[in-house]
């Protein structure tokens, strides 16, 4: 027996289900995490692996990153939490503000939940509406006014509605299908209650869904004729897509951005940013209340400064880099793919990707759905034996980072050669 499996089997009898998040578990049990370093992480039986997982998509600049560690270490040594306001917050406040210009204040959380969940209450203070609108698909975070046909761990275990939600809460969630601005323009037409539209710009949550052409735009303009805050979801793509996230990628200024993964590389932080007179309804000077034990804790805010001031230090070389390797290794599997007749479709933008067995595109939380989740589960084993580790579910996205290297890719790229002729037999 694996020292993982023992672990696991202990994990049972004090853990709900063995992991502490659902999207951690896979048949026939998850391998336990010793160690990490750049590109690789070891697990407790010393096995090896190239991580395209990444804290899904939080560790942008890979393991262990140097900046990051010494500005904690350095951090470390004044104190862990206070409980008061720093300098440090006003410095981590003002690098966001200048890498979104829709932003200009932030608030500091902990969790892109809580983030979302703040993000709504503000647009619902704002409004003085109730109802929010959401995608197929997106994911905003495990509470109960966004946990509705959402995507993540909630559509790879099956679950549209989870139990113990509130129907009274559930039913002010309207739901639209991604890439489909018409219908939501209908539902606009028919709920006057409206406070505000909720989306992942990139949908990351339902494997990897790109934004038809326009639609992005599209929304944008119908919110602003709906006199509506329109909200983006920026705790993946913030920082990955670009500097500036995909707002700045797609040149769209939403009115309330949320933030997390990338934004703290590794640490627990998250922010909520908007304009002026949004955000001035955050108490204690306004009347939407929110608040955080933990929230700004120097630990994580040192870390968010240091990935931001790295990030923005190497940003020419870095995306480039990423999306040059991204297209390479995508396009490979593809052929690969396509050289043994299997149905695929691969989407893919900058450092991220997924592949589909389906002969239609994947546009929308239907068409990712109907795709062949058994192949990708198969895919996924076979890949893990030869070391390489992407998230266990067809609905994550496969994250590349700057610690892979040229090395890394073609070894993956054989990996996934063996994986392929595993699903065609």
């Amino acid at each position: 027996m694996s020292n993982s499996q023992k672990l696991f089997n202990n994990a049972k009898k004090v853990i709900p289900s063995g992991v502490n998040s659902p999207v951690r578990y896979f048949e026939p049990y998850p391998f336990f995490t010793k160690k990490s370093d750049g590109a690789y992480i070891w697990d407790e039986d010393k096995n090896k692996y190239i991580d395209f997982c990444n804290g899904y998509g939080a560790l942008l600049l890979g393991h262990r990153r140097k900046e990051i560690l010494n500005a904690v270490s350095k951090q470390l040594t004044q104190g862990t939490l206070f409980c008061t306001p720093t300098e440090s917050e006003i410095e981590l406040s003002k690098l966001i503000i200048s890498n979104f210009p829709s932003i200009d204040k932030v608030r500091l959380v902990n969790t892109g939940g809580e983030a979302t969940m703040t993000a709504i209450r503000l647009a619902r203070g704002f409004t003085k509406k109730k109802k929010i609108i959401k995608f197929e698909g997106c994911y905003h975070g495990a509470h109960d006014s966004v946990l509705v046909k959402a995507g993540s761990g909630s559509a790879h275990n099956g679950i549209s509605i989870s139990e113990g939600g509130l129907n009274e809460v559930s039913k002010n969630t309207l739901v639209v299908p991604y890439n489909n601005s018409e219908e939501l323009e209908k539902t606009l037409t028919k709920n006057k209650d409206v406070a505000g539209v909720i989306i992942e710009p990139i949908l990351a949550n339902m494997g990897l869904i790109l934004p038809e052409k326009n639609f992005l735009s599209e929304v944008r303009k119908i919110t602003k004729d709906n006199d509506i805050p329109l909200i983006f979801d920026e705790v993946v793509t913030g920082f990955r897509v670009s500097p500036g996230g995909a707002q700045q990628h797609f040149g769209i200024k939403p009115d309330i951005t949320t933030l997390a993964k990338a934004l703290g590389h590794g640490f627990v932080i998250a922010a909520i940013g908007g304009k002026k007179e949004i955000m001035d309804l955050l108490s204690p000077g306004g009347k939407v209340y929110q608040a955080s034990t933990y929230a700004g804790n120097p630990i994580s805010v040192s870390a968010a400064i240091a990935s931001i001031k790295t990030i923005n230090k190497i940003k020419n070389k870095l995306y480039s880099k990423l999306e040059a390797y991204n297209a390479l290794l995508t396009h490979a599997i593809g052929d690969m793919a396509t050289d043994m007749n299997i149905p695929h479709q691969i989407n893919f933008t900058s450092s991220m990707f997924q592949i589909f067995f389906t002969n239609k595109p994947v546009i929308d939380y239907t068409s990712s759905k109907n795709a062949d989740a058994k192949k990708f589960q198969k895919m996924f084993s076979v890949l893990l034996k030869n070391g390489v580790f992407i998230a266990p579910s067809q609905f994550e996205v496969v994250f590349l980072s700057d610690a892979h290297t040229q090395t890394d890719l073609n070894y993956t790229m054989n990996a996934y050669r063996t994986a392929l002729k595993s699903v065609k037999n």
